[in-house]
């Protein structure tokens, strides 16, 4: 956490989480300023959508086999809005660095990318949409309990382990999620 904002940490939703958008959600927050706060889902998937299909359907010819990844539901705002996460290997032009060797880009360019022998990164994760929030509003649901916090990895950012991401990020902090609480206290 750099100057009190949490760009390139993990948020790990807490049970009892009052949205049900984000129950048991793992976020990668991509950017995080005074005024708002930007991430993506991880663990999400679009129900039958792989990124070939998508790809498809945005008319981009791939000249090389892609794999039948899934495209991850990035959050509630702008859901007919692309983002890619991707490794550093590849970098374009408004490519936002989110730390930890993963950048983030929304534009066709790096769909084309993907989609090439030339210049595509080594991992990526396709999310249509993404988790906002307003100014101070991601500081207050920290302090209220709603996420904890964890330091990515590039396995909990890009493995095709949906269903376990959750638990494997808690892990990762020592939590044990069938001893977590919906309820939180104050010392």
């Amino acid at each position: 956490m750099e100057g009190g904002f949490f760009s390139g940490q993990l948020l790990i939703a807490m049970p009892g989480i009052s949205d049900p958008r984000f129950e048991r959600a793992l976020i990668l927050v991509c950017a995080h300023d005074r005024e708002h706060a930007m991430g993506l889902t991880l663990n999400n998937p679009v129900e039958g959508l792989t990124v070939p299909d998508l790809l498809e359907k945005l008319e981009i010819k791939s000249t090389i086999l892609l794999p039948p990844d899934l495209v991850m539901v990035g959050g509630p705002v702008q859901q007919e809005r692309g983002f890619v996460l991707h490794t550093t290997d590849y970098h374009g032009e408004f490519s936002l660095d989110v730390g930890g060797g993963v950048a983030l880009t929304a534009t066709r360019e790096v769909l084309e990318a993907m989609a090439s022998h030339n210049g595509h990164p080594s991992r990526s994760l396709l999310a249509l949409g993404y988790a906002g929030w307003g100014a101070g509003q991601l500081e207050n649901e920290i302090k209220q309990n709603v996420w904890l916090t964890c330091e990515p990895d590039e396995a909990l950012i890009f493995d095709h382990d949906y269903d376990r991401k959750w638990s494997r990020a808690l892990a990762k902090l020592g939590v044990d999620p069938e001893r977590l609480s919906s309820v939180a206290g104050r010392a």
